[in-house]
């Protein structure tokens, strides 16, 4: 008799215990819990000290709150001028409501991969090569507005989404590549010809400067010797001597310059060079 009321005890005790564990539920911080009773969702525990109906209610789902980093995977994308490029993005969720996240979606971390993916695609393929690789935060933009109704629907909220990796595939980075060297080629040539342009133009330049300058020179030159004959002219009127000293004068200069040449081996001296003197007075007066 007493075996079997402590028997009855203890199964009493069991039950409570059990009961009181199963009803008695801790949600840790960061976390929410999803409870369904007999098969359909009841409510949604927060963080903290929480009580169900035994037996009728289970946690069917335990959700995370914390902000959820997505890796979105490398994918080919065709451009809108027909250049498969390579791109990839990580996405930064935060599940609100988490019912609506475990029924509204079979598995809303794959459907919002999926998701993101689709719209990158969308997005880059109305974009010329160019404008994809240097727009990334126009890119960013216009992919956080298109998913973030779609998943709110699910009751999660996109914080943001960032573009990892633009780049073309390999066969476009080569060609990219001979492209850009054969462009820096082309501008070292414009360059260069150029340069030999305006030095050619500077050249000529100052050969037309110096050019004119000697014959601004010469023609001074002549004004001064025309003026000098006219005075010298003037000043010996029909004097002979005067003349005769003069052109002796420059007569033995130029006798002197020929004896100074390298090439001057002999020189003639006329034996009368006052009558020689004559001659050219003579010559010149007639």
């Amino acid at each position: 008799m007493e075996f079997g009321i402590l028997y009855s005890s203890f199964i009493f005790v069991l039950i409570v215990a059990v009961t009181v564990f199963k009803g008695v539920k801790i949600v840790p911080q960061g976390s929410k819990w999803v409870i369904q009773r007999l098969g359909k969702y009841n409510s949604t525990l927060t963080p903290g000290l929480n009580f169900i109906v035994p037996y009728f209610d289970r946690v069917a789902y335990k959700v995370t709150t914390k902000d959820i980093v997505l890796d979105i995977p490398s994918q080919d994308v065709i451009t809108k001028d027909n250049v498969v490029i390579i791109a990839n993005a990580v996405a930064f969720i935060n599940i609100v409501h988490p019912e609506k996240a475990v029924y509204g979606v079979e598995n809303y971390i794959i459907a919002i991969q999926n998701l993101v993916q689709t719209s990158l695609r969308s997005i880059i393929g109305e974009m010329q090569l160019d404008d994809a690789l240097s727009s990334r935060d126009a890119i960013k933009a216009t992919l956080k507005a298109s998913i973030s109704d779609d998943i709110s629907d699910w009751g999660i909220t996109l914080k943001t989404v960032e573009i990892q990796d633009i780049n073309p595939s390999s066969t476009m980075q080569k060609a990219m590549e001979e492209q850009a060297a054969a462009e820096r080629e082309r501008r070292a040539t414009v360059t260069r010809a150029d340069g030999e342009k305006q030095a050619a133009i500077l050249q000529a330049d100052g050969r037309l400067e110096a050019s004119r300058r000697d014959a601004e020179a010469k023609i001074v030159l002549a004004e001064a010797s025309q003026q000098a004959i006219e005075k010298v002219t003037q000043a010996i009127k029909d004097q002979e001597l005067p003349a005769m000293y003069l052109l002796g004068e420059k007569y033995i200069e130029s006798i002197r310059d020929m004896a100074k040449s390298d090439n001057g081996k002999t020189i003639v001296l006329p034996a009368d060079i006052p009558a020689a003197v004559r001659g050219i007075i003579g010559g010149v007066s007639k």
